[in-house]
This record gives structure tokens, C-alpha cells and sequence, in this order.
């Protein structure tokens, strides 16, 4: 008895020194367990940057008569199953939903403690952002060109030889092929993903510095975390500016945003996670909506280049690498643009059903924001409902 229990507390002392071991070795996996999935609030633990208000704002016309109409629409969710949108709002856990059209705001819902006004993190719908931004460079020359090497601008990356010939246009594209693990599969693998790594990490830099290549750049597609921080890296060393003082100067000032916009960064004065820490309003994020339906033009000045906005939301002839759910969308300069049906619609999606989705045809803006999200593509349907479109879904 007394030699079990010798080798029962020599196995316990060995779990908690190799415990402390792993946390030592990879100290954010400490935030990792203590967050877990990080909800519209993780955010908070992070420092973060300010991307100022607009001096002017700019407001939406509140219609006299809301479209309460909308509530009976019934929408597919992610099991296929055809109900209320009402019932859909509920069971998403969505927080926000705003449709906003000819900019007016035709038909909202909020849950307890949210408005149109409450800051929340939309994830990955940041990417879309730092392609704005991207393209304001290339405008501005601040950035030569899509095909240069990202060394050019981050000359750090030298030391690692799986950045000698990735450029821009692969971080663009996501197909940098570098190595990166996402969180499907399973918690222990979602522990130790690449995808948690990115997130919590007060260290980005270093955690890219080691970073290995397994493909050859431009030839494989892969959702990640990686390839959007390097691009908010590259528009800091060539700006000389950080993303949130460019944001604010180039986007937030000029588009009459009515509140503060955050960007999180890995530590104070650190790199700022452009895959998935931004933070905006709803009613603001509509605004970025608005500025794309307008070809990036606001009140009558060229905020973002035109020839910019129908690259990023034109896919053209090329083959897409991806395609998600029954209307086939497409990850194509960090936006998801659908390639089934009648195209031409886009949108910006993060994380636990975050979304902004444009409807040029019908001159539609979405906005939602949530907690789980109710899955599926209800916004097609509302769009053209509102706009006395016909639309059905693609049979099964």
C-alpha cells in the first residue's frame, strides 16, 4: 500500500511539474484555458488602439414605419429548416440585426443590453477591414505593389527562409503556405491550434518569426489566422503609422463613423491582430457597408479607389479556392463573395454569426452581430423580399 501510493503522488507531482512545464514553455496557453472560445467581450483583455470618431457624423434615416413584416419571413437556418425570422433571431443568439436599404433603417432587433451603438468585436470580419486598408495603400504608394515580397516591407522576416517568396498578393489570397493548425477537431486539438495560438499570444512577432513553410506560395488555399497579421505588420512598416492611426486617417474620419472603433494588439505598442480583433458598432460597421455600395466614394469623395472596391468584390474568371454553404461563397481578397444563383452580393463574416452583408443590387445592408448565430444564408432572401424580388433557395 505505502509503495502505491508513493508511485500515485510521484505521477501527481510529474502531471503538475509537467503542467507547469507546458505553461512555461507556451505561456498563452494559460489564456487559452482560462477563455477558451473567446466570446464579443474577450476582447476587453487586450490593449487596445482607438480609431477616432468622424468630426462630421454621418446618420441613417430612421423609417417612420418599420418593416415589422420581417419578423413572419421565414428563412432557412443551418439545420435547413424553414422558420420565422423571429424564430431565427432567437435561436442564433443573435444580438444585433439591422437591414438598412436606400439608407434608411427599414427593420432592427436587439437583445437585452445591446443597441445600435454597443462595441463588439465582429473576429474575422476585421480581415475585410485590413483589405480596405491594403488598398488604400497601393493608392496612396505607400505599398509599390501586390507581387512584392513581404520582405520588402517587414526585412525581419529575412531570418526565416519561409519568407523569401511569399509576397502580398499571397497573404491576400491566403496562399502563403505557411503552416497553420485550425481549431476543428476536437478541444484538445482547438488547446493547441494555431488558431488559439494567434489570438491570445502577447507575442505575435516572435510566434511569426518561427513559423514554417508547407507549400509553395500561391499554389494552395488555406483559411487562416496568419496572412491578414502580416499584412496589418506590412501597412504599419510602410505607413509608419499603426492600423488604427491609418484606419482612423483613411476610412473612420472620412465615412461620418458616429462612435470610437478599437483594435486590439498583442501588448502595448505591439502588432495589432487584424485577423480578428476589431471592434465597432453596428450602426458604424454599416457605414463601411455604405462606403463599398458607393464604390468607395463618400459624399462625392473617393475614400477607398473604385477600380480597389470591384477588385476585392469581383472574382471574375478565376477558379475560387473555397466555397461555403448553398450559395458557394468564395474567400477572395478577405471577403466572402457568393459564386451560386444570382451573384453580385458580398459580405465581411466573423466568428459566432458576426456579418455585414451588401446587397448592391437592391442597395441592401445587413448588419449582424451574435453570440452563436443561427447559421445558413438568410440574407439573400431579405434583401430581395424588401425589394420585391423574386428569390428561392436552390432545391436539395
Amino acid at each position: 500500500m505505502k509503495t502505491f501510493k508513493k508511485i500515485l503522488l510521484i505521477l501527481i507531482y510529474s502531471f503538475f511539474l509537467s503542467l507547469l512545464g507546458l505553461f512555461l514553455w507556451k505561456p498563452y496557453l494559460l489564456s487559452v484555458l482560462k477563455y477558451r472560445t473567446p466570446n464579443s467581450e474577450t476582447y476587453k483583455i487586450f490593449p487596445q488602439e482607438i480609431s477616432h470618431k468622424s468630426d462630421f457624423p454621418f446618420y441613417f434615416i430612421r423609417s417612420a414605419r418599420p418593416r415589422n413584416d420581417l419578423d413572419t419571413l421565414h428563412v432557412l437556418d443551418g439545420n435547413n429548416q424553414s422558420i420565422p425570422l423571429k424564430e431565427y433571431l432567437k435561436n442564433g443568439q443573435i444580438n444585433v440585426f439591422i437591414v438598412i436599404r436606400n439608407d434608411s433603417v427599414l427593420y432592427e432587433r436587439y437583445s437585452k443590453g445591446y443597441s445600435d451603438s454597443t462595441l463588439t468585436t465582429i473576429f474575422s470580419g476585421a480581415k475585410s477591414i485590413i483589405s480596405i486598408m491594403l488598398g488604400q495603400a497601393l493608392n496612396d504608394h505607400s505599398i509599390n505593389n501586390l507581387n512584392d515580397k513581404v520582405t520588402r516591407y517587414i526585412p525581419e522576416l529575412k531570418s526565416n527562409p519561409a519568407f523569401e517568396q511569399i509576397t502580398l498578393r499571397n497573404l491576400l489570397d491566403m496562399k502563403s503556405g505557411l503552416e497553420f493548425q485550425d481549431a476543428v477537431g476536437g478541444i484538445v486539438k482547438a488547446f493547441f491550434s494555431d488558431e488559439a495560438k494567434y489570438y491570445y499570444t502577447n507575442d505575435m512577432k516572435a510566434q511569426l518569426m518561427k513559423v514554417k513553410l508547407v507549400n509553395k506560395p500561391g499554389t494552395v488555399w488555406k483559411y487562416k489566422s496568419i496572412d491578414p497579421i502580416l499584412l496589418g505588420w506590412v501597412l504599419k512598416k510602410a505607413t509608419g503609422k499603426s492600423v488604427a492611426q491609418y484606419f482612423e486617417a483613411n476610412v473612420w474620419k472620412k465615412i461620418g463613423a458616429e462612435y470610437n472603433a478599437t483594435w486590439g494588439l498583442d501588448q502595448i505598442d505591439g502588432l495589432t491582430n487584424t485577423a480578428s480583433r476589431f471592434q465597432v458598432t453596428a450602426i458604424d460597421f454599416a457605414k463601411i457597408g455604405r462606403l463599398y455600395l458607393n464604390k468607395g466614394s463618400y459624399n462625392g469623395k473617393q475614400v477607398v479607389p473604385e477600380n480597389w472596391v470591384n477588385q476585392s468584390i469581383n472574382i471574375g474568371s478565376e477558379q475560387p479556392a473555397s466555397a461555403k454553404g448553398w450559395q458557394k461563397s468564395a474567400h477572395y481578397y478577405l471577403w466572402w463573395i457568393p459564386q451560386e444563383g444570382d451573384k453580385g452580393d458580398y459580405a465581411a463574416e466573423g466568428m459566432l454569426g458576426q456579418r455585414l452583408y451588401i446587397d448592391p443590387k437592391t442597395n441592401t445592408i445587413i448588419v449582424q452581430f451574435a453570440d452563436h448565430g443561427a447559421g445558413n444564408y438568410p440574407y439573400r432572401k431579405i434583401s430581395r423580399y424588401l425589394s420585391g424580388l423574386p428569390f428561392s433557395y436552390p432545391k436539395r
